[in-house]
């Protein structure tokens, strides 16, 4: 049993949510989001990345980027740019490309569920970015982007989906990137949420930190409002977009190596084949698991898994990331924790190989790893299991959008 929750929406009045609407607060180098910014003043990134607006190199307080992340927000509302709903409510979410759609529910999930387990995570967090991220929400007093969900779908909530997108939409925009995105709000929210009792668990697609976040944000609340607090306040939710699981496509998260741990090419390439088969390729994406594309000195080699010389591998050592991880990246590179070893870093599969080849290129990175995608079923049993997945394991995409329907607390 899943409970959702209806909230009173602040989103954009008019014809401004196409202009509004930003990509994911931390899918966007600094530089790019200056860009942005400076190409289109009512970006939400003012709100969500708001130390754009320094200066360059400036490194501004904590405190002064929220506080100016705060007063954008606040000038968006006064200005009519941003308005909240008159009364509380549950939304349709479509994001579509020529080749792809999927259409899910935006509402309120309870922060209590996920801290007992109900909703599953896959992912560790870091400290760091959850900190940052709390202390921006509580600054903004808003939680700024959806935590991107999935769930298995149910007969009644498609119905439910199918019929409220059949009205007229709140959005229809094409976004810079060529996503349609269309939005509407539900005319009885309440069949949503006793359609959601039906759904067994949701997981978090996407948005751990998002997520942890909000809850350690929830915690703070509390303490502030002690004798107060009652567990209906707007904190103890969080706002997001939910999914049908087969909607979903997971792009691979790919890998850049600065160096080879003090090895010469064919040194590497010797110590690669202990584990891996390794032939001289023209194609850059693996066709299937257990393969992997490494680009190094401008030529691809297919890198292919012998599993004769590992032993067996439960689910989580069966994933690709894993494989890599255990088998190359530990062994013979060294790097022991991709979470916090500088010497790696990764790179979204929507941004394609021609990424990889330009670290590369540049002198950025000495190696490139091309992904086969982790599957929605990988997520599903790790989750279930309790079991977490290593770092940068899936790259959702398309991103749903901040600044669309955003959650006061």
């Amino acid at each position: 049993m899943a409970i959702i929750k209806p909230f009173r929406a602040l989103r954009p009045t008019g014809e401004s949510a196409k202009a509004v609407s930003c990509v994911p607060y931390d899918v966007v180098y600094e530089s790019e989001v200056r860009q942005l910014i400076e190409a289109n003043p009512l970006s939400f990134l003012r709100v969500t990345r708001s130390e754009a607006e320094f200066p360059e190199n400036s490194n501004p307080p904590e405190a002064q980027v929220f506080e100016r992340a705060s007063e954008n927000l606040r000038k968006f509302i006064d200005e009519e740019i941003l308005a909240s709903e008159s009364a509380p409510g549950v939304y349709i979410y479509r994001l579509e490309s020529e080749t792809h759609a999927q259409t899910g529910v935006v509402a309120c999930c309870s922060l209590e569920e996920y801290e007992s387990g109900k909703i599953k995570k896959h992912e560790k967090t870091r400290p760091d970015k959850v900190e940052d991220r709390t202390a921006h929400m509580l600054a903004v007093g808003a939680q700024t982007g959806l935590i991107f969900l999935a769930f298995r779908n149910t007969e009644r909530l498609r119905r439910l989906i199918d019929e409220a997108s059949r009205a007229e939409p709140l959005y229809d925009f094409y976004c810079p990137s060529g996503i349609k995105q269309t939005v509407w709000r539900v005319a009885v929210p309440e069949d949503f949420v006793a359609a959601f009792e039906e759904v067994p668990a949701i997981y978090i697609a996407d948005g751990h930190h998002r997520m942890e976040s909000a809850n350690l944000a929830r915690k703070k609340m509390i303490e502030k409002n002690a004798v107060r607090h009652t567990g209906a306040e707007e904190y103890n939710f969080v706002v997001a977009g939910m999914f049908p699981s087969e909607d979903l496509r997971i792009m691979a998260y790919n890998r850049v190596v600065n160096d080879l741990n003090k090895l010469s090419e064919g040194e590497f390439l010797d110590r690669v084949r202990e584990n891996f088969t390794v032939t001289e390729t023209s194609r850059k994406v693996p066709e299937k698991r257990g393969e992997f594309c490494l680009y190094m000195n401008g030529q691809w080699r297919k890198l292919k898994f012998n599993t004769d010389f590992a032993p067996e591998l439960n689910v989580i050592e069966n994933l690709d990331v894993s494989i890599l991880q255990n088998y190359l990246l530990a062994p013979v590179l060294d790097i022991d924790d991709p979470r916090t070893n500088t010497r790696i870093g990764f790179v979204g599969g929507a941004r394609g190989t021609a990424e990889l080849e330009k670290f590369v290129h540049e002198g950025r990175a000495k190696l490139a790893f091309s992904m086969f995608p982790t599957t929605m079923e990988d997520l599903f049993a790790v989750s279930d299991m309790g079991e977490i997945m290593p770092p940068k394991s899936t790259w959702f995409e398309p991103k749903l959008k901040d600044g669309l329907l955003v959650h006061l607390i």
